[in-house]
């Protein structure tokens, strides 16, 4: 499986440098399964179950590297949870993917064009995460 510790080197502990990712999905499974592929591939991963949650997560975390989340969930899309984030001025450097188990070309361009870095399909896979790895967290 590929890390995304590239060059440590004796610096720190791997824990402390290890990229922060924010998983949000309603569905417990799924959340589980992306938490774990993450976290096979070096990511320290928090993981909560609505958009709100996220946003308020990331009012108290100023150390997330990169938010994934699912595209269909109640009260928040993951496209409004995008659309929150690019418009705050401290959160709009964060690179957000979206994901979703429905291939809609349109509604991947509309996310895409608002800022999202990326759109992965579900199920997600190591392969998709070790791609962000390399894309997203240069």
């Amino acid at each position: 499986m590929a890390s995304c510790n590239k060059g440590l080197g004796g610096e720190g502990s791997a824990a402390a440098a290890a990229p922060h990712v924010l998983a949000v999905d309603d569905s417990s499974v799924d959340r589980a399964v992306i938490a774990s592929i993450l976290r096979s591939s070096k990511f320290r991963v928090t993981a909560v179950d609505s958009g709100k949650r996220a946003l308020e997560l990331l009012g108290s975390e100023p150390n997330v590297s990169m938010i994934i989340t699912d595209y269909w969930m109640p009260e928040m899309t993951g496209y409004e949870l995008l659309k929150k984030v690019k418009e705050s001025s401290r959160l709009k450097e964060i690179p957000v993917v979206i994901m979703s188990s429905e291939n809609v070309p349109t509604r991947i361009n509309r996310c895409l064009e608002e800022g999202a870095e990326d759109f992965l399909l579900k199920p997600v896979s190591a392969s998709d995460v070790s791609r962000l790895c390399s894309r997203v967290l240069r």
